[in-house]
Formats: structure tokens, C-alpha cells, sequence
């Protein structure tokens, strides 16, 4: 099920406007969280009317040109974006995102997204056949790590004293189905990745609670000095790994 949909609108051959593409093509280099999808709403605002169907959260990205310095992010509810365009004279080209969020309330019905946010990036160069600006560059790099940061669903999992990890039931049906796991550490992090059974090695998970949450003894891939306690995770879907934090403070 899609929870969040990010679209990224713009004419790809046209230097900034071309941002909202190249910034969701770097969303997905990233590795997408699950629910989050990514889609390129190239120029067409009537193919993101009807992308954004069902979907709780929509996230629009495209360029601007305020007269504000070259890079410039803004965000704006999409409510305040909405536009109606004449009912006569108007074709699929002239059709643009904005007037799509106000086609799409009309169309969508209940079906209509209940959070929509629009970011701007304010773009210089608008030529055909040029590249990013590099102010615009920088700031999509940026928007894309903030829209990743925030787009990360957090989960806790527990490291006792005696060095077992504890999962919940619900994480570990989810990412860790047969039970079994291999642990590595790089850096600041544990991660945790699904195998397809005992036959295939690693960890096995045994059930510690009369609900099923899962426990495993990790002791021995804990750093020293490691202090026990609840630690943040979130799922890295191109990696196919839970990722844990050894330190108290959140994932960067």
C-alpha cells in the first residue's frame, strides 16, 4: 500500500526546470522506504491528478521562478497552490500540477489525498539541453536528504544487558518472516538482514513473549562499552536490511 507519493514535475531537457525529476531519480538511488513511491510528473498535471488516487500523502516538486536567489527551497500546502483553469481553451499541455490539485479535489472526491505539500526550488537556467545550475543542484542533494530523513518510518527495537535483541512481533512478521537473520556492524550501525531459513545460516529468532515478539543473542557483535537500552531502526529497502542504531541519539 502507497502511504506517501512523491511526485517530481518539470521538463527534464530544460536545465532547473528540471528538478523534480532528477530529484525523485535520486530518491530512488537512495532506496525507498516501503509505502513511499516515487513517480515523474514530467509536464503533465493530468497524469498527477490521477497518480495521487487513494494515496493519504502527496509530496510535489518542481521549480520556480520568483525573482528569489537561484536555490532557494520553498514549502507551501498545496491548498495554497490550487488553481482552476478555464473550462474552455484549455489542452493537456497548458495543463499544469497546479491546476491538477484543484482537478483532482473535484475528481477525487474522498479519494483525494488528505496531506499535500508542494516544494519550489528556485531555478536560473531554464535553456534546453542545459544541466542543473549548481546552486539548484545543491539544494535538491539537500531536499532529497530532508524528504529521506522524514520519510524514514521509525521503529525501536530493545538490546538487553545480557546482549539479546528484542523485535516486536509486528517488525519481526514483517521484515524477518522465517525467523532467521544475519547481523553485521558498520560503523554506527547494526544491521540486521532477513535470510530465507535455517538451511541458509545465521541467527535464529525465538519467540520470548506470549505475543510473539522475537529475541536473539547478539552479545558478541556489540561493541565495547555498548550501553543496553531501546535503540531507533528504520528498514533500508535497497539494502533489504534493518538498519539499528548502536548509539542512543537517531539515525543519521
Amino acid at each position: 500500500m502507497i502511504r506517501t507519493l512523491i511526485i517530481g514535475c518539470g521538463n527534464i531537457l530544460r536545465g532547473d526546470d528540471a528538478v523534480g525529476p532528477i530529484l525523485i531519480r535520486h530518491l530512488w538511488d537512495m532506496g525507498l522506504p516501503n509505502g513511499v513511491h516515487c513517480a515523474d510528473g514530467g509536464t503533465g498535471g493530468m497524469d498527477v491528478a490521477f497518480q495521487m488516487r487513494g494515496v493519504p500523502e502527496v509530496i510535489l516538486i518542481d521549480a520556480c521562478k520568483s525573482g528569489s536567489e537561484a536555490g532557494a527551497i520553498f514549502q507551501v500546502p498545496g491548498g495554497e497552490l490550487e488553481t482552476l483553469p478555464p473550462l474552455t481553451g484549455i489542452h493537456s499541455h497548458a495543463f499544469r500540477w497546479d491546476h491538477a490539485l484543484a482537478f483532482g479535489r473535484w475528481l477525487l472526491k474522498d479519494d483525494y489525498p488528505k496531506n499535500i505539500t508542494v516544494y519550489l526550488i528556485e531555478g536560473s537556467k531554464f535553456e534546453f539541453g542545459e544541466a542543473l545550475s549548481e546552486p539548484v543542484e545543491k539544494s535538491m542533494r539537500v531536499l532529497a536528504r530532508r524528504l529521506m530523513d522524514g520519510l524514514k518510518p521509525r521503529l525501536e527495537v530493545e538490546i538487553t544487558p545480557q546482549g539479546s535483541l528484542h523485535l516486536p512481533v509486528t517488525l519481526a512478521r514483517e521484515y524477518f518472516a522465517q525467523d532467521t537473520l544475519l547481523v553485521q556492524v558498520k560503523g554506527s550501525e547494526m544491521w540486521l538482514l532477513p535470510t530465507r531459513g535455517p538451511a541458509s545460516g545465521g541467527l535464529f529468532l525465538k519467540q520470548h513473549t506470549p505475543q510473539g515478539d522475537r529475541s536473539v543473542i547478539i552479545w558478541e557483535h556489540l561493541p565495547a562499552g555498548f550501553t543496553a537500552g531501546t535503540r531507533l531502526a528504520f528498514w533500508d529497502a535497497a539494502n533489504h536490511a534493518l538498519r539499528v542504531a548502536l548509539r542512543a541519539q537517531a539515525l543519521q
